[in-house]
């Protein structure tokens, strides 16, 4: 159980490190003006859509991961991961309405002020869990 718990936490952080990657670079391409609304932390469309494509790419290698590496266990493990934390992290946040947007912001700031809809806050964990069952699906057919 200790190695299928181990491909689990190794599929997310390679989830995780897929997702900063793809993210920085939407960042890099989109900047500021592309990420958000005008004088706003809500995000675009455009960021939206490139958090979902995101999201399911970055899950897949989690996925093959987990379905090479461990037995079934590891997977549902994996998928547990994804689900518990990404609910968590779509808990809403009690703290204060951000204030207007300033121009010239870093990623950093970016990411910690952002404002998503509630909708893709709940849609990510089952964006990651699609990408987790198309890796393990490739992963079982190669």
């Amino acid at each position: 159980m200790g190695r299928n718990i181990g491909v689990a936490v190794l599929g997310y952080v390679v989830m995780f490190v897929g997702v900063f990657l793809l993210m920085t670079i939407a960042w890099m391409i989109l900047g500021a003006d592309g990420a958000f609304e005008p004088g706003t932390w809500d995000i675009s469309f455009v960021w939206i859509v490139a958090s979902i494509f995101v999201g399911l790419f970055a899950a897949i290698p989690g996925g093959m991961l987990a379905e090479k590496l461990g037995d079934g266990r590891a997977l549902k493990i994996l998928i547990g991961i994804v689900v518990v934390l990404g609910v968590a992290s779509a808990i809403p946040d009690p703290g204060s309405a951000p204030a207007i947007r300033p121009d010239g912001i870093s990623m950093w700031d970016a990411v910690s002020s952002a404002v998503q809809p509630r909708w893709l806050a709940l849609l990510n964990p089952v964006i990651g869990v699609v990408g987790i069952m198309i890796g393990a699906s490739k992963a079982k057919a190669g």
